[in-house]
């Protein structure tokens, strides 16, 4: 633990203070701990200060300084570094699994369980520009765990998945494992709350999902701060379930019941105000209009987008969302 600024500069002090007082016990002839044990510690005191009296009392065998044992935090990492460069995945899942067993031994001898794994592979490079040392390069990549958990088989099919659409142009010279342990969690939940049944296996099913789709296309979808419609991106699946979810209580409002993809549709207008409607699936005069709503947006790049909306009501009382670009007209939803 890193000391405080404060407790650095007292330190630096109270040595300068030990090298003054050194310094006069020199001028006085005094150079051993016998000689010094020998003086009055009154006198001592009234001469040099507080900090002298505890040197006088360390070199008397009156001062107790009680030793205070650290344990070093321990590792739980595993490697191993292959005599010949391999150039296929079963060698390494052996060493994986291997490497699982022993750090579940020794996570439960302490009865910890494993939140986190760092798998580090290295790579040898060939030589280039004539050098005959080979160059490095290593390949990290961190697992969380949803739920704690010592079990050997679920742990391996996380590695195992990750490792099936894994792709190197150069041969494995070593591989580690490291585990960041954890005490096994212990969560009481109330009368009304739920939780996942298997959260390791919703966590299997989104390693397979990325790795078939690509990782920017799994994860959490947020709005983004912006007026287009529609407009999202993707986060990372968080797993901190620790603080409940409250759904806000919304007053009753008509649902937008949307279409995906919006439907082309033709509006036949009048003094720039829709009165027909026609499309595929939804048709009508219009018997009353609320509009136009402008919206822009992303004016400053190549992703300029400018619309208008309108909410229509039909005379056979459907109510519709729909916007008109440039001269395209298209139905976004309908209202419930």
């Amino acid at each position: 633990m890193k000391r405080s600024r404060s407790s650095q500069s007292a330190a630096k002090d109270r040595q300068a203070e030990i090298q003054r007082i050194l310094a006069i016990l020199h001028k006085w002839g005094i150079y051993t701990l016998g000689q010094f044990a020998v003086l009055d510690k009154e006198q001592l005191a009234a001469r040099l200060g507080v900090e002298a009296v505890r040197m006088w009392e360390r070199a008397n065998g009156q001062s107790d300084r009680p030793l205070k044992f650290l344990q070093p935090p321990e590792s739980f990492e595993e490697r191993f570094e292959f005599e010949n460069e391999i150039e296929t995945a079963e060698p390494l899942l052996f060493m994986l699994r291997r490497f699982l067993q022993q750090l579940s031994v020794r996570l439960s001898a302490v009865y910890h369980v494993v939140k986190e794994l760092t798998l580090r592979i290295t790579f040898s490079n060939p030589p280039r520009d004539g050098f005959v040392a080979a160059n490095k390069q290593i390949y990290e990549r961190v697992f969380k765990i949803p739920q704690p958990t010592n079990d050997v088989d679920l742990m391996f099919r996380m590695l195992h998945t990750h490792l099936e659409n894994f792709k190197s142009e150069y041969p494995i010279t070593a591989v580690s494992l490291q585990a960041e342990p954890a005490k096994p969690s212990q969560q009481q939940f109330g009368l009304f709350e739920t939780s996942l049944r298997d959260p390791n296996q919703l966590y299997e099913t989104l390693a397979r999902l990325a790795a078939l789709l690509g990782s920017d296309r799994v994860g959490t979808p947020v709005l983004e701060e912006t007026h287009r419609p529609d407009a999202f991106h993707l986060e990372p699946f968080s797993w901190d379930l620790t603080s409940p979810v409250v759904v806000p209580k919304l007053p009753l409002r008509a649902a937008l019941r949307r279409f995906r993809p919006n439907i082309a549709a033709s509006v036949l207008l009048a003094e720039g105000q829709p009165i027909h409607l026609r499309s595929g699936q939804v048709s009508g005069a219009v018997s009353g209009q609320r509009g136009p709503y402008r919206a822009s947006g992303n004016w400053w790049d190549e992703k300029i987008w400018l619309r208008s909306e309108w909410d229509l009501e039909l005379e056979n009382n459907i109510l519709v969302r729909c916007h008109q670009s440039g001269q395209i007209w298209e139905i976004d939803g309908v209202y419930d």
